[in-house]
């Protein structure tokens, strides 16, 4: 079978990639990815703050981050200004060390200062961008709308710096996510990695705690992408689009696949399973496509979208009576 697939227009030898995580800070981390196979990597995310910090000579926490399961550890703790040449050096060297592509992550909430690093990024080797918004509706003073226009604001902030291929990696939450989603493609994001998935806190109700001990996906969760690549697919939006979250299977790559999305990025199921798990996923997704008589992944991709009453299945909202008698 021939995997080959082109993600923001950078030739991959397979649409699976390894999505930014604690998996893709270290450069044996990221050997052993790209030993199983993987077609590209994510590397770990630079914190806006950490960017800044490099100017400032100061780190100063934002609250936003501690919606992020790394946050803690990767910003809370690090030493000031020290992570953005430690964050060029992985660069460098994972480009030097392995013979796929290395994408950059930035995890950001504005538009300020920053964004001119980015160019330091092209030139340590980063085939590509991925930046990491979010932006959450704490403030009652903060509008929708200004919230829309800032994610806008840092995507067109990079893109002025650099001409590498820049990713947009957004949640679900949005009021209309058609609207945003193409609002992004239009103001130049080369694709949107569906969906980011937060920090999702529990209470012990025996000590009365908040905990945070659910931090991995669940493969339940592969519908809310699969949902909105699948229209955003339909309805031809001017951009790549990479799935994220709940994929742990080859067949749950195969199904994003069909809903029309780009590539598919792999996270909780590498940690569950081992990096090596990547290898049986691909072979897992070659078995499926020689059963079905797909050669190349454009034999397939998007297929669910070419009959209208898929279309319609994934626009319903509420379940329809069902008559069992």
């Amino acid at each position: 079978m021939n995997l080959k697939t082109k993600y923001m227009g950078v030739e991959l030898k397979n649409p699976v990639i390894v999505s930014s995580s604690k998996l893709t800070g270290t450069i044996e981390n990221i050997r052993s990815c790209a030993k199983a196979g993987a077609g590209a990597i994510v590397l770990k995310s630079l914190f806006e703050e950490q960017i800044i910090a490099k100017a400032k000579g100061g780190l100063k926490r934002n609250d936003m981050y501690f919606w992020y399961p790394e946050a803690s550890d990767y910003v809370v703790k690090i030493s000031k200004g020290s992570g953005v040449k430690e964050y060029l050096k992985l660069i460098e060297q994972a480009k030097k060390e392995t013979d796929i592509p290395v994408f950059a992550s930035i995890n950001c909430v504005s538009p300020v200062e920053w964004p001119s690093f980015a160019a330091q990024m092209k030139q340590a080797g980063a085939d590509g961008i991925e930046l990491n918004i979010a932006i959450f509706p704490f403030d009652k003073h903060m509008s929708s709308q200004h919230i829309e226009d800032t994610y806008v604001e840092i995507l067109q902030a990079v893109k002025k710096e650099v001409d590498l291929p820049v990713a947009v990696k957004i949640g679900p939450y949005f009021t209309n996510m058609m609207a945003m989603t193409w609002r992004l493609a239009e103001a130049g994001a080369d694709s949107l990695v569906l969906f980011n998935r937060f920090y999702n806190p529990d209470v012990d109700i025996a000590t009365m705690k908040v905990v945070s001990d659910n931090v991995f996906s669940s493969p339940d969760e592969k519908s809310i992408p699969m949902r909105w690549i699948a229209l955003l697919s339909a309805g031809n939006i001017p951009c790549d689009l990479a799935a994220n979250t709940g994929i742990h299977y080859s067949i749950g790559v195969a199904k994003q696949l069909l809903a029309g999305a780009t590539t598919v990025q792999l996270c909780t199921t590498l940690y569950q399973n081992g990096i090596p798990y990547l290898a049986d996923i691909l072979k897992g997704l070659e078995e499926w496509m020689k059963k079905h008589g797909y050669k190349t992944i454009d034999d397939f991709r998007g297929l669910v979208n070419k009959h209208p009453e898929n279309t319609a299945a994934f626009e319903r909202i509420q379940y329809m009576k069902r008559n069992f008698e």
